[in-house]
């Protein structure tokens, strides 16, 4: 079992109290892993740190404003691929097959593309299987991660660790502008990108 998946589900999940309470645990996982380097170790834990501070509702105001508002954060993966399409409910039954053939059931609530889901089941698998099906999807975090960099946001760093466990690059930092008004987050939020493919240019700026 490949506990710093189980951690990475966590951190992207809602922060309820008992998420919260766990934090020290988390921690502990992200500082023993030896799939994390060390940069991005510290800025795992600077996100967990900025999630265990202040009251409750902030920290909850905070994951919501990030990842309710709009497409370009979603944590369903599919949606990025498929937006509200046909094909997006084929792929999900897909790879729901693929959970239920490794003897994972899903919550009657729960989605297969949920990003906190899939790395559940990663969990459960061994890292060769884990960095392949984070292969697969290299191009929607790499989508999610600049995202959440033009946001200045610390998620990033979970981002950024599953880029590099899958084999490839993270992104540079410093090649991602800044998005500087809440205009512009919602004008690149729906923005179509190609489901495939280097993305497009984005909007007009205005």
């Amino acid at each position: 079992m490949v506990l710093l998946f189980r951690a990475f589900s966590a951190l992207l999940s809602y922060p309820t109290p008992e998420m919260r309470a766990a934090l020290p645990e988390i921690a502990g996982v992200v500082r023993g892993s030896k799939l994390v380097a060390a940069r991005e170790r510290q800025e795992l834990l600077d996100l967990i740190g900025e999630i265990g501070a202040g009251e409750q509702l902030a920290a909850e105001e905070r994951y919501v404003d990030l990842f309710d508002r709009g497409r370009a954060l979603s944590l369903h993966l599919f949606e990025h691929l498929h937006g509200e399409s046909r094909d997006r409910g084929s792929a999900m039954v897909e790879l729901k097959q693929i959970y239920a053939a490794a003897g994972y059931d899903l919550a009657a609530s729960e989605l297969p593309d949920y990003l906190p889901v899939l790395l559940e089941y990663l969990s459960c698998r061994d890292i060769a299987e884990a960095r392949e099906m984070l292969g697969d999807c290299a191009y929607i975090l790499n989508s999610i991660a600049r995202s959440l960099i033009g946001r200045r946001s610390r998620y990033a760093a979970v981002l950024q660790a599953l880029i590099v466990i899958a084999g490839e690059s993270a992104v540079g930092a410093s090649t991602v502008p800044p998005i500087k008004d809440r205009k512009e987050i919602l004008d690149r939020d729906w923005f179509e990108q190609p489901a495939f493919g280097a993305p497009t240019a984005g909007p007009p700026t205005p």
